[in-house]
């Protein structure tokens, strides 16, 4: 009997269930993290407080319609030391050994957190279900690729690509790596809400990117230096009248600028918050380093939304309000 129509591991502090929700949806997500899964409680999103490697998978299986994984992006991120890069390998091993059967990761990887990517396999054989969607930085595609074999011999449709998260209404030029499966419809690339540079064709109603100054109600002509005050070079400097660059928790250190020789304030993580396509005032707890992580750690709720129409045949506007 279903009881949820989503799984949610890696859940987080909730953006993908801030997607599911919009879609009136339901889901349940496990999260190992303490102040991420408070905040979500506090969202309304349920959680399971546990190690997704070590869950066992029976309590769901044929409870959940879908299930949703964003594992650690910190072994594959270019903010990171990317150890992951050192795991491929025995990542690409693992997913085959989960496909065939296997429920150990293994130890002695360079970061122990690399395995997690291959976790969703174990999870999607055990419970096969309806539809899966997956997001991780764009260093992790090659595997979502190879994930992708090993879906459509199970059965299944699936896409998977990099997707800008501000091609969909996001004010951010975020980039990961998605993946979209299901075993009942054929799944397609999301169409994009946005673009850079729309070029009026009839008939188009794609809107232009969202800047950040839009997003947060700031005058034109903002900029944003991401090192604060640290006396470093290098390319740390953005216009606001544009998307923002992609938050990670060092958005913690951003400093609005009105003019070159004077800082305003620091970006709040409520404004962070904005920039992920949360409500300003989701509850994020924790400390202000874990507010800010926990943004920096979610899927965008309108990217997860785009990415959900798919999966689930959802209708969703081809525009939608910034």
């Amino acid at each position: 009997m279903i009881a949820y129509d989503a799984l949610d591991l890696y859940a987080g502090a909730g953006g993908w269930s801030e997607a599911v929700r919009c879609l009136g949806l339901t889901e349940v997500g496990l999260e190992i993290w303490h102040p991420a899964c408070k905040t979500a409680v506090e969202a309304g999103h349920p959680r399971i407080r546990c190690d997704i490697a070590t869950y066992p998978t029976a309590p769901f299986v044929g409870r959940v319609r879908g299930v949703i994984a964003s594992p650690s992006c910190q072994p594959w991120s270019k903010s990171g030391k990317r150890l992951g890069e050192v795991d491929k390998p025995r990542v690409h091993a693992l997913v085959d050994a989960y496909a065939a059967g296997a429920n150990e990761p293994g130890d002695g990887w360079a970061d122990e957190r690399s395995h997690h990517a291959a976790q969703p396999v174990r999870w999607i054989r055990d419970l096969r279900p309806e539809w899966v969607c997956m997001e991780q930085v764009p260093a992790v595609l090659e595997l979502w690729e190879h994930i992708a074999v090993v879906l459509r011999w199970w059965g299944y449709s699936v896409w998977a690509g990099v997707l800008n998260a501000a091609d969909y209404g996001v004010p951010q030029t975020r980039r990961r790596a998605i993946l979209i499966a299901s075993r009942v419809r054929t799944v397609h690339r999301p169409e994009a809400t946005h673009e850079q540079n729309p070029n009026g064709r009839l008939f188009d109603a794609r809107q232009p990117w969202v800047s950040m100054a839009e997003a947060l109600g700031w005058a034109r002509g903002v900029t944003v230096n991401t090192r604060g005050n640290r006396k470093t070079s290098g390319g740390n400097e953005f216009s606001a009248d544009r998307p923002s660059w992609a938050l990670t928790e060092k958005t913690r250190s951003w400093v609005r600028r009105n003019h070159p020789q004077k800082d305003a304030a620091r970006v709040t993580v409520a404004e962070a918050a904005v920039l992920q396509s949360f409500r300003a005032d989701y509850p994020l707890h924790g400390t202000n380093t874990d507010r800010f992580l926990q943004v920096g750690n979610a899927v965008p709720p309108l990217l997860a939304e785009a990415v959900l129409s798919v999966a689930v045949g959802a209708s969703r506007p081809l525009a939608v309000a910034a």
